[in-house]
């Protein structure tokens, strides 16, 4: 197993830590800033979700780097991805930090980006994550670390960062299920 391979292992083993950070530690517990409630558990779950963030930037750059692309890794890198985030997401709706609309879109179109991949590739189409596909994860992390941090340090300011980025990380989604729905549609129709 090849370094970019294990960094991706490394992620799927975080969601389980950061799951238990979250449902273990009391929310009130150590809480470290009163202005907006930002806990101990808060700055764990921030920690190992960074950490499994970077994981996602560095498995994908070293192995195009050193050519370590393999097929294990062509499958494995969008489940980390998505079970890291779709995890972050539902324990932010659970806790009613983040908006369960925009939670439920934007895990509806990983549903079905995902089933259409399915589709593509029983026809031997191989699609992989596109431009709109990569910002949409990256506006989603960005919003999740917000959303972790109580929206530090726009709580100050009065704008509430978290939520804007969650939004338009939705709408980045919605876009990109277009886009990918656009490029395979032809495989939807043949099915129907």
């Amino acid at each position: 197993m090849n370094l970019p391979n294990k960094l991706t292992v490394g992620r799927i083993a975080m969601v389980p830590l950061v799951v238990l950070i979250y449902l273990v530690i009391p929310h009130d517990f150590c809480v470290i800033s009163s202005t907006n409630g930002l806990a101990l558990r808060d700055i764990l779950a921030f920690l190992v979700f960074m950490a499994a963030s970077l994981t996602d930037m560095l498995d994908g750059q070293i192995a195009r780097r050193q050519h370590l692309i393999t097929s294990f890794g062509k499958f494995f890198d969008p489940i980390a991805d998505k079970m890291l985030v779709n995890t972050m997401l539902i324990l932010l709706v659970y806790t009613h930090q983040a908006n369960i609309v925009a939670v439920l879109l934007m895990i509806a179109r990983d549903l079905i980006v995902d089933g259409l991949r399915m589709l593509a590739s029983q026809h031997g189409k191989v699609v992989s994550a596109g431009i709109y596909g990569k910002a949409k994860t990256v506006l989603q992390m960005f919003a999740i670390l917000f959303l972790l941090l109580k929206n530090w340090p726009f709580v100050y300011l009065g704008l509430p960062m978290d939520q804007i980025l969650l939004w338009f990380a939705c709408l980045m989604s919605l876009l990109s299920g277009l886009i990918y729905f656009a490029q395979l549609k032809d495989f939807v129709l043949e099915s129907m």
